[in-house]
């Protein structure tokens, strides 16, 4: 038996020393239960065990292999679980879980989960396609139930009844290179004159902003499904006085391939964008993810990746200087020479709530980094009722057609708490659970930066880029 999570490891292929590994730490979870609300898997887990008198040794592969099936991959267990490492017992259930999908993967899978993981890890191809023909493409994949959904559903793997997120009809990058740069404002703290043309200069997106330097990775959500996301960034961040630009060279983070269990296809993808973001990095730049499950991939999985390649080094750099758009902000504010602008006349214009809902993204806090979207519409003087329920998306695994009624299922407790709550404006960072959120309650949210933007005036009013 090999505790490893290394797809480097010569044993980490290898099935028998697989199932010896998850027979050890089934029997560590049974034992102690902390997850047990955490997704389907540990409950369908613990009852497998119990039903044997508690022996783990006797579950048949059957039965890890449907706990594998059932695990989304919301990394909770990293919050919960006291036995991860750097712990002797070296627990790790999410990387055990897609190596079981790597191992899975090697030994053949049937030809329609292979497209299902084609179509859905090729986003950046699809993205291209769909945005340049958007109306058609939305018009026939835009109503669940149709009959184009159940085709895609019987080729591809697409749940036929999950509400898809829509393409833009311009892309978030071509957006940014015909811009106009426009004035910057009055910045925070002393400096006068000189502190309104630093501030110009941020606006403008150049360098020598008067607050930061930032390279903003779009994701596959920004760049061809929200741009209106990453423009409300853009405004706030330069608003502040911090220079935006953007990577060459980076496409999707990955994520898609990873959790289908294509290793090699990953690597491929965490070794081009870490090459590109390094250098970023290196030009005195920190990169900016808007995208919770993408910036989880960046900060944990791309140094995990490529520990044993000549970008190692570059990973963990990329990851080190990788934060959350609000994180970011936040960082800013609580600065010692950096400050927030704190005029807010959407505030008082009506064009911002005083209440909403908070989604708190699964894979925000995996990242550990607390709850700084809460804290940054609180800047603004915006009172968020938390909800931190799954969606039940976490990556592909909702999207895929043998997962939507668990998936469905999965999210119903969201769906009682935003209700609960009571607001009519729902707010979250997961471009992924706002469109579970949305078929759930039929409320459309918004992105915090959103948010923040209409509180600055600064949203000229665009619902989205459709």
């Amino acid at each position: 038996m090999t505790t490893t999570y290394d797809p480097t490891h010569p044993r980490y292929d290898d099935e028998a020393d697989l199932r010896a590994e998850m027979e050890r730490v089934f029997d560590l979870c049974h034992g102690c239960r902390l997850c047990f609300n955490l997704c389907p898997s540990f409950p369908t887990l613990f009852d497998f065990i119990d039903a044997r008198d508690g022996n783990a040794g006797a579950m048949t592969p059957a039965e890890q292999d449907q706990v594998v099936d059932e695990c989304y991959q919301c990394k909770l267990c990293y919050v919960k679980c006291p036995y991860v490492p750097p712990h002797e017992w070296a627990l790790d259930f999410p990387r055990l879980m897609m190596r079981a999908h790597a191992v899975r993967r090697r030994q053949g899978t049937s030809v329609k989960e292979r497209l299902t993981d084609q179509f859905l890890g090729r986003t950046d191809l699809l993205g291209r396609l769909s945005t340049m023909a958007s109306p058609v493409v939305n018009a026939v994949t835009g109503r669940p139930g149709s009959w184009p959904r159940v085709a895609m559903e019987k080729t591809v793997g697409v749940a036929s009844m999950r509400l898809l997120p829509p393409y833009a009809r311009q892309r978030f990058t071509t957006w940014f290179a015909a811009r106009r740069s426009r004035p910057g404002p009055q910045l925070p703290g002393p400096g006068g004159e000189a502190s309104r043309a630093a501030g110009a200069a941020g606006a403008a997106g150049g360098a020598g902003s008067a607050q930061g330097s930032v390279s903003v990775f779009p994701t596959c959500f920004i760049e061809y499904m929200a741009p209106e996301i990453g423009k409300d960034l853009v405004a706030v961040y330069e608003h502040n006085g911090v220079a935006c630009s953007l990577p060459e060279g980076t496409k999707c983070c990955g994520a898609p391939w990873l959790h289908s269990g294509n290793v090699s296809e990953f690597v491929r993808s965490a070794g081009r964008n870490v090459q590109a973001l390094a250098g970023e990095v290196r030009r005195g730049k920190e990169v900016i993810v808007a995208q919770p499950t993408c910036a989880y991939v960046i900060r944990r999985d791309y140094p995990v990746y490529l520990e044993h390649t000549p970008l190692a080094d570059d990973a963990r750099l990329v990851a080190e200087h990788t934060a959350d758009p609000a994180e970011y902000l936040m960082r800013l504010h609580r600065g010692e020479e950096t400050e927030l602008v704190t005029v807010f006349p959407g505030r008082e214009s009506g064009a911002v709530p005083d209440e909403i809902t908070y989604h708190v993204a699964c894979h925000l806090q995996a990242q550990n980094i607390g709850l700084r979207s809460r804290d940054l519409l609180k800047v603004a003087g915006v009172k968020a009722t938390l909800v931190q329920r799954c969606s039940g998306i976490d990556g592909t695994w909702g999207y895929r057609a043998e997962n939507y009624d668990l998936a469905r299922k999965v999210a119903g407790p969201l769906k009682t708490e935003i209700e609960k709550a009571g607001h009519t404006v729902v707010c979250g960072d997961c471009h992924l659970a706002n469109g579970a959120i949305e078929q759930e309650t039929g409320l459309r949210p918004v992105h915090p930066l959103t948010l923040m933007a209409r509180a600055y005036g600064l949203h000229d009013g665009r619902e989205d880029g459709r």
